[in-house]
């Protein structure tokens, strides 16, 4: 046991260098901008701008690295009476009667690639829709999207949100820094730039900038996508099955919705890293109305999510509701059809079989 703890305590500490590292590269580039460029050289309203930027940056970034992964309740556990059945049940096909049974009287729609019940053996749960285990996290995570070492923690339910927007302001931030340098940097080839060592920190300023713009560029490009289509990164590479096989857009609600899904109704606190997104993690509507013949009635179900210190933040039934109701009406003009179905059943309407 003393071995596998040690090195459980170094992975930890290893997997801070990368956050270690980006925070380095941030307090060198506040130095040069600031202290070598702006007040050497008096630029007030460059500082005034950039300290805008750079304080929505760090703000994003860290929320993104303290929030704590939301993971599936006590609910999604089996009893212990049909744990103990699983446990001494040799055959999967007895198993997963097992989980049929305790599955029928939980919201969970989707299943594996096989159509069997999502059952993580790690933690001992039957998975949530969207739900997925996170083996550096050691846990299974609400609506995972992927692992981050940026930021060592795992994106999902709770976080994507702020996920978003530390890409977007840190992208505003590498191209502002860049913008602003640059004809500094020009100067600097062009041999009209002072010889002190200032123009040491403009030369690499500028390389670091474009160089980190770039490259975050196509990320936050990429999750825009995602963000726009209501899947995650697990979800693009491997479409969720429902009970009538894979569908890649079984979560999509239309543009306005999926991006209110995530960002939330309140359109000024879409730019804040504040919790805002809606929903419970657990369950999510979907652009097909189906019902489930062998999902019991879990339609009074409560079940707890915590998420940035707040319990439920956003109950199911209000955050569906919302999103399948026609209140926003540029996505029911498109689809007239699909809105009438929403608006007959707000309630009723019910997930697709998982995979």
């Amino acid at each position: 046991m003393a071995p596998s703890h040690a090195v459980r305590c170094c992975q930890r500490g290893l997997s801070w260098i990368p956050v270690i590292f980006i925070n380095l590269v941030v307090c060198w580039s506040y130095y040069a901008y600031v202290v070598e460029l702006c007040i050497c050289k008096c630029l007030v309203i460059y500082l005034i701008v950039f300290h805008v930027f750079f304080f929505m940056f760090i703000w994003s970034y860290w929320k993104t690295i303290i929030s704590k992964p939301a993971s599936p309740s006590k609910e999604f556990c089996l009893p212990k009476a049909d744990k103990e059945l699983y446990e001494k049940e040799e055959f999967p096909e007895a198993q997963q009667e097992i989980l049929k049974r305790v599955a029928r009287n939980l919201p969970v729609y989707t299943r594996t690639g096989s159509g069997a019940i999502r059952y993580c053996d790690r933690c001992q749960l039957i998975k949530p829709d969207r739900c997925h285990h996170c083996s550096t996290c050691d846990r299974c995570v609400l609506k995972m999207d992927h692992h981050c070492p940026w930021v060592n923690n795992c994106v999902g339910f709770s976080n994507y949100k702020f996920f978003v927007l530390f890409l977007a302001y840190s992208m505003l931030y590498c191209v502002y820094i860049a913008a602003t340098v640059l004809q500094y940097f020009i100067k600097f080839w062009t041999n009209h730039l002072p010889d002190t060592h200032a123009k040491f920190h403009v030369l690499f300023l500028f390389f670091v900038a474009g160089m980190f713009f770039i490259s975050i560029l196509s990320l936050f490009s990429y999750h825009l996508w995602l963000v726009g289509k209501n899947r995650t990164t697990i979800e693009a590479f491997r479409a969720p099955v429902f009970r009538n096989g894979p569908d890649k857009n079984g979560f999509t609600l239309g543009f306005r919705k999926n991006v209110t899904q995530v960002f939330g109704d309140q359109k000024k606190c879409w730019c804040l890293p504040l919790y805002s997104s809606l929903g419970d993690g657990y369950t999510f509507p979907t652009r097909l109305v189906n019902a489930d013949s062998e999902q019991g009635n879990v339609e009074h179900q409560v079940i707890k999510c915590t998420v940035d210190g707040q319990t439920n933040p956003r109950p199911l039934s209000e955050s569906q509701n919302h999103l399948l109701g026609n209140n926003m009406h540029s996505e029911e003009q498109k689809d007239s059809s699909l809105a009438n179905i929403e608006v007959c059943q707000p309630v009723s309407i019910t997930m697709e079989n998982e995979s």
